[in-house]
């Protein structure tokens, strides 16, 4: 196993996303499908900044949703890389809420979700070993 700092952008992504009313579902809250995409593409840019290969996303696993996103709140999306097997990846992404005009940050959503490296035909491939990271590199998955 090998250590990163918590910045190196290898080991994932974090990006911020405004929520707007286009987003939203009839009670002015961030629409749950929405919300699955957002982490969905997180966890894809993780994954793939690891892997440095195509990855696809094989399931996803225990997604909770604490409290409600209001439209015109921002959502702060952050993946990490917290397994690697051989050809398989567990991405970790937490969604933290933010009120613009107070500032107050809670946590909104987190879930699992599983990344497999594949090759131009869709078949699974070894992920390569990297010297920068922090995940566990626990072969053969």
């Amino acid at each position: 196993m090998h250590t990163a700092s918590h910045n190196d952008p290898a080991m994932g992504a974090r990006f911020i996303e405004m929520i707007f009313p286009e987003h939203a579902n009839h009670y002015g809250t961030l629409f749950g499908g929405n919300a699955l995409s957002l982490m969905g593409k997180a966890a894809f840019v993780a994954a793939t900044r690891r892997a440095r290969t195509a990855v696809v996303m094989a399931s996803s696993d225990k997604i909770d949703f604490h409290v409600p996103v209001r439209v015109g709140e921002l959502v702060e999306l952050d993946a990490r890389v917290s397994r690697v097997g051989r050809s398989s990846m567990t991405v970790e992404v937490e969604v933290t809420a933010e009120a613009l005009l107070t500032g107050e940050r809670r946590l909104a959503m987190r879930g699992s979700f599983e990344m497999v490296a594949v090759d131009a035909g869709g078949k699974p491939i070894a992920i390569p070993s990297t010297e920068t990271s922090s995940a566990t590199e626990e072969r053969p998955t």
